[in-house]
Formats: C-alpha cells, sequence, structure tokens
C-alpha cells in the first residue's frame, strides 16, 4: 500500500497545482478577453475625438496621409494613432493576465514594449503638427517672396518648409530614444545658413518697402529737429505772416 502511494505522490501534486492554475488560466484569459473589447472600445473613441478636433484635416494638409497613400499604406494617421492606443491597451492587459499567472518575465518584457509605445504616439503627433507647420511657414515665406519681387521665392519657400521639417524629424526620432546628435549639430549648421540667407534676400528684396515704412512711422527731422509735418506747417505759418 505504500508502494502505491509513493507511485501515486507525483499524480496527486500535479493534480493539485492544476487545480491551482486553472483558476488562475481562467481569470487571465478573461483578463485578456476584457482588455481585447476595452482596446477596440478606446481605438473607436480616440478615431472620433482627433475627427472632432478635424486632426485629419490637419493631416491632410501636412501632406502626411498622402504620404501614406503613395507608399502604399491603406490607412491614415487617425487609423495609425488608432492602432498604436489600441496595441497599448493591448499589452497592458496581456501585462495584467501573465502576472497573475506568476510570469514575471514576460510581464517586464511586454512593460518594456508597452512604455515604447506612448514615445512612439508622441512622436507621430510631432510628425503632424511640425509638417503642418512647417507647409504653412513654406507658403508664407513664398508669398512674401513674391510680394517683394523675388525670383527665387518658391525656392526659399521651400528651403524654410524643408528646413523646419528636417527639425521636426530630429525631435520626432528623440522621441524614439533615436541617437542623432551628429545630425543634429550639422542641422544646425545648414540651418544658420539658410537662415542667413534668407534674411539677406529678404534685405535685399524688401530695402525700398522698407524705406518706405521707415518714412511712414519715423517721419525725417529737419535742421531745427522737428519732424517733416511740423517744418511744412511752420513754413506754411511763416509764408502766410510775411503776406500780411
Amino acid at each position: 500500500m505504500e508502494k502505491v502511494d509513493m507511485a501515486l505522490e507525483p499524480l496527486r501534486s500535479f493534480l493539485v497545482q492544476l487545480g491551482e492554475f486553472l483558476p488562475r488560466l481562467l481569470i487571465a484569459v478573461l483578463i485578456l478577453l476584457g482588455g481585447w473589447l476595452l482596446a477596440k472600445a478606446i481605438r473607436l473613441a480616440v478615431a472620433k475625438a482627433l475627427k472632432a478636433f478635424n486632426f485629419h484635416v490637419l493631416a491632410e494638409r501636412a501632406g502626411i496621409d498622402g504620404f501614406l497613400r503613395q507608399g502604399g499604406i491603406q490607412t491614415d494617421t487617425i487609423g495609425i494613432l488608432g492602432a498604436l492606443v489600441y496595441w497599448l491597451a493591448i499589452l497592458a492587459a496581456m501585462m495584467i493576465a501573465f502576472n497573475s499567472l506568476g510570469l514575471t518575465n514576460v510581464t517586464e518584457l511586454i512593460g518594456r514594449v508597452a512604455l515604447f509605445i506612448p514615445k512612439v504616439i508622441v512622436a507621430v503627433l510631432v510628425l503632424a503638427f511640425g509638417a503642418y507647420f512647417s507647409s504653412f511657414i513654406g507658403e508664407t515665406v513664398t508669398a512674401y517672396g513674391r510680394n517683394v519681387g523675388l525670383q527665387d521665392a518658391e525656392i526659399l519657400g521651400s528651403l524654410a518648409r524643408w528646413a523646419i521639417m528636417v527639425f521636426v524629424v530630429l525631435i520626432a526620432l528623440e522621441q524614439v530614444q533615436v541617437e542623432t546628435e551628429l545630425v543634429r549639430l550639422s542641422f544646425l549648421i545648414l540651418l544658420a545658413g539658410v537662415v542667413l540667407a534668407l534674411a539677406l534676400a529678404f534685405g535685399l528684396g524688401g530695402r525700398r518697402r522698407a524705406a518706405e515704412l521707415l518714412d511712414l512711422w519715423w517721419p525725417r527731422q529737419d535742421a531745427d529737429g522737428k519732424g517733416g509735418r511740423s517744418g511744412d506747417k511752420r513754413q506754411t505759418d511763416e509764408k502766410t505772416d510775411s503776406s500780411k
């Protein structure tokens, strides 16, 4: 009888462990199912919220959605952000589920991946708003150049747009912890040269308009230290007195 008990002891311990593991497994499955449903709801809510704030219009004007379509990607910027939020919720549910099963190593690995997704979301937002801002600045520089009669207004506008865009890309790469120190220094040197060229171009092209504005805002003074208009009035008074 003792030999039988000893032979059945491993089976008994296995059944005890299985009985303790099955409830935790069931809880983990329920957590994953609930997390999946919650992730879908969050993705839908994020998409509706972004559309309510006209984020899709901003992404379209910035050229990001067009760039995605040219690359063969069927979704847009809102879809990408929704997918990132969806997987963030899924990974959070997986962390809770594996933690309930006692798999701490898997939980730590999933936690590292989950912490990376918010950085990607911030990088996408930086790219969207930065691309829109660079497009606005480029159009503004082009319009100003045309108004002052610059022949290379479109080239200057494109330079300004791409200079800002490169800076935005560097910021986005920093958000995802990509080392860009050498690229940043090179870009700052290039940006300084572009800004100097734009300043010289605007100064040469708009000097006549600037002189007109200076004459309008600060009239030239006569020899007595009074403004031009005051001097004209004084000369008119002297002519009136002499005629009398």
